[in-house]
């Protein structure tokens, strides 16, 4: 059965997956589909494994941007699709693919029926990490075409086809990344009192660290801390000489996470003290808060609810997960919304496959939305 070529599109991509900077294959495939469109109408330029798409207006008052991420996660498929990642140990888990598919759908769309304003298609790498948006932000390539205002989306397993959900004001938790090294002294297993246990010391950080939210942070506000990956260990009869923790931190607030980082620290001094060992903490990379402009994002509701009553608006709640398209928010007002693609899997997991009639659903919204936009 043929399918739409957006879904192909998808289809296509959804077999290349790269991890950040490393999107080599993916914007191949990009530049290969933008050089068959219009090329008096679209202008295009590289900026590392990323792309930016400019389409002027016919009477600009102001650039209208758009910005769709690129990167897969190193994550063994698990999903029935024929069409399964060729590239092993990685997955489109996240959703990209289906994000570019449809920006490709909207350049399409707007390469063919231009509006008054200017146009501004980003594709950012590296946005699983170490992050794409602020060095994207802060290139020549972007500030030549820096946009006036910025939208993006995001997949939502737990939503029907057709709902869309969004809220003004803080949408995506600021994060950081958190990975600490242990390092004690090894021995043999019938010795202990000569060694200096990195798993037992690892052990009591896990469980210390649970502690912070639970007696650290105003129960009014929200954070999170995860442990999802200890490495201790050689043999089971040798005793670790070192144990390294990675997690995450999730928090609503810049405070919050400043408390916590601060706390995180004050109990890794006592972990050294108590288990006389070494320890190094490394924060990898944080993303702020996704804070959605607020009268933008209730014009577009109150838009949606009136012009767009074919899709079914949701006033969502916030939630703990990051997104560095936060970035662009610090300076440049918009939004992100969450599109509804009903799997039963949830975003980074093996057997993900979201609904791929939510990329015309998206194509409809968005170009009618930047078509209503610009005759304002």
């Amino acid at each position: 059965m043929s399918v739409s070529p957006f879904v192909q599109i998808r289809r296509d991509l959804h077999q290349i997956p790269e991890p950040g900077f490393q999107e080599v294959k993916t914007q191949q495939y990009l530049l290969r589909y933008l050089e068959g469109l219009s090329e008096e109408r679209l202008q295009i330029k590289k900026w590392r494994t990323g792309i930016l798409v400019r389409i002027p207006g016919t009477d600009p008052k102001r650039t209208i941007g758009w910005r769709t991420d690129m990167d897969g996660l190193p994550i063994t498929e698990e999903t029935a699709y024929p069409f399964r990642s060729l590239h092993e140990g990685f997955m489109h888990a996240c959703g990209h693919d289906v994000h570019m598919a449809i920006a490709l759908g909207l350049v399409t769309h707007f390469a063919e029926h231009p509006i008054a304003d200017n146009l501004l298609f980003l594709f950012q790498p590296a946005e699983e990490g170490p992050g794409g948006a602020l060095p994207m932000m802060r290139s020549e390539e972007f500030a030549e075409w820096r946009p006036d205002c910025i939208f993006a989306l995001h997949i939502a397993p737990e939503y029907p086809v057709g709902h869309i959900a969004t809220k003004p004001g803080i949408l995506f938790a600021n994060t950081s990344e958190l990975f600490v090294d242990l390092v004690g002294k090894g021995g043999h297993a019938a010795f202990p009192h000569k060694s200096n246990d990195m798993v037992v010391a690892a052990s009591h950080l896990v469980t210390q660290l649970q502690s912070i939210v639970a007696r650290n942070i105003d129960p009014l506000d929200s954070a999170v801390i995860t442990v999802g990956k200890i490495e201790g260990g050689t043999k089971q009869n040798i005793i670790a000489e070192r144990a390294r923790l990675e997690g995450t931190i999730r928090t609503f607030s810049m405070e919050s996470m400043a408390r916590v980082k601060s706390r995180i620290e004050a109990l890794v001094k006592g972990i050294e003290a108590g288990f006389e060992c070494t320890a190094a903490i490394d924060y990898g990379c944080g993303y702020c808060q996704v804070y959605n402009e607020e009268a933008l994002t209730e014009e577009f509701m109150a838009w949606m609810s009136e012009e767009c009553r074919d899709v079914t608006l949701i006033r969502c709640q916030e939630a703990m997960t990051g997104e560095d398209f936060g970035y662009f928010l610090t300076e440049i007002p918009g939004f992100l919304f969450w599109l509804g693609v009903d799997t039963p899997y949830g975003l980074h997991h093996s057997k993900i496959e979201p609904s791929e009639d939510a990329i015309e659903v998206a194509i409809r919204v968005v170009s009618r939305y930047f078509t209503w936009l610009s005759s304002r």
